[in-house]
Parts: C-alpha cells; structure tokens; sequence
C-alpha cells in the first residue's frame, strides 16, 4: 500500500507532502484524471479540410492528445493538450495552425 494519495483523491485537504514526487507512475490512468489542458497558452486549431491523414503528429504528441478512430485522426483532445506545438511544427500540410489562445 503506498503512502502517497492517489491523483484520483486529490483535494484541497491533501499536502504536497501526500503527494508521490513527480515522476513517479503510481497508479494506472492519472494522467487521464487531471485536466492539464488549462495550463496552456498556445493553443494547436486542427484544420480538417488540410489534413491528409498522414498521423505525422501522432506519435509526436507527449500529451497523446490527438485521438486516432478508424484509423483517421480527429480533432484534439483540449483537456489534456498544452499547446506545445510540436504538433503544429511536424505538419508538413498546414493542417495544423497554432496561435496564443485567448481565454
């Protein structure tokens, strides 16, 4: 049984001191549990219309926010994305714009 709360339990009763140091993987699926998508000031537009289903951007994505179905990309996943714009920088269609998100 681990000593630290799981990202699950996370609240605002819970310490720094609770928390397993960054890095460390303590359970399966946190990262689906936080939404980092706020932390982002640039924000990736998927322009649909450009895109030639290449998947150059998949596998790029640390924060595998862009979804894949049937084997076609779909638009991104917003709640988890930071705006890195790796993305952005591997599309070679400009089907990716990035620009500062207004908020």
């Amino acid at each position: 049984m681990s000593k630290y709360v799981p990202a699950s339990q996370i609240n605002d009763q819970v310490t720094w001191q609770d928390i397993s140091p960054g890095g460390d993987i303590r359970e399966s699926g946190n990262a689906t549990l936080v939404n980092t998508g706020n932390w982002r000031t640039m924000i990736p537009t998927y322009v649909e219309s450009k895109c030639k289903q290449c998947m150059l951007c998949v596998p790029v994505c640390p924060d595998v926010s862009i979804p894949v179905k049937d084997g076609k990309r779909l638009n991104f996943d917003y709640e988890h994305c930071k705006g890195c714009g790796i993305c952005y920088k591997v599309c070679p269609f400009g089907a990716i714009t990035f620009a500062k998100e207004e908020k």
